[in-house]
This record gives structure tokens, sequence and C-alpha cells, in this order.
């Protein structure tokens, strides 16, 4: 499982290195071979200022779980169009280095300093501005009664 965060750097080819640490993971489990996507919100939104990064054994997981949803759904169109159809395959170069489509990097609008953060089986690339407004506004009471309901 990937937990904790580590800031990283896009170099002036769109590629970071993945902290060794989570590297090992992604290695051992999938061959350094990853799928990145755009990330999304509750309402089937993207998220500005970040990207979903999946160990390949992972998001073939979650394709499966897809594939599943009723084709005519709005929402469930809506999810893999953006899911599904912004998602691309990366191989870790020997250095644990991810090279990121530019595509994604734009949608993303990611710049040089980033944010690795780990969410168990996939990890959550922001861009620094976004991920520090992550914690700005966070009194969110609909949500915090639903985690609530969670035992620990």
């Amino acid at each position: 499982m990937f937990r904790g965060s580590a800031t990283v750097n896009l170099d002036e080819k769109g590629r970071f290195a993945i902290p060794a640490r989570f590297r090992d993971r992604v290695q051992d489990v999938c061959q350094g071979k990853v799928v990145v996507t755009l990330a999304l919100n509750e309402r089937c939104v993207r998220m500005s200022g970040c990207l979903w990064i999946y160990p390949l054994c992972e998001w073939e997981e979650l394709e499966k779980k897809i594939k599943e949803l009723p084709t005519f759904k709005k929402k469930a169109v809506k999810l893999k169009r953006f899911l599904i159809g912004s998602a691309f395959e990366c191989d870790m170069d020997s250095q644990g280095r991810i090279l990121l489509p530019e595509k994604l990097r734009k949608f993303a609008e990611l710049d040089k300093k980033l944010e690795l953060v780990g969410q168990l089986n996939r990890l959550e690339l922001w861009n620094e501005s976004s991920w520090e407004e992550q914690f700005k506004d966070d009194e969110d009471d609909e949500d915090m009664e639903e985690i609530n309901k969670l035992s620990f």
C-alpha cells in the first residue's frame, strides 16, 4: 500500500522520479509499469492540479470493475470517458522516473514543484499549490457526517 507523501520535481522533459519507498512496490508487483490518468471528484469532474497513478496490476483490477458499469447511464459513461479515455500506460526507467504525457501535464496544470501522495492502492500527483489548497477550507459537514459513520 502507498502511504505518506513526498515532494518531487518535474524536469524539463516532463519526467519525475518516484521515491524509493513507492518505487519498490511498483517495481516488485507490476514490473515498473503504471497507468496515469486524470483525477476525478465525486461528480466525475476532473480535479485541477492532480493526476492519479496506478501500478498496472491495480489499474487492471479497476478496469474490470469499470467494465461492469451500465453502458447507458450518464455518470458511468462520463466516468469511462474521463478515466479510461485519459489513461496512459507508462514505464518507469532504470532511475525510477516516469515520463508524463504532455496532455496530462497540461490538464493537471503541473509545473516544476509536485507532491506525490500515497492513497493506498494508487498515488496522487499534485502541483504544489493545488495540494496546499486542499487544506485551506476543509470544513464540509456533509463529508464529516459520512466519515463519522466509519468505525476505526
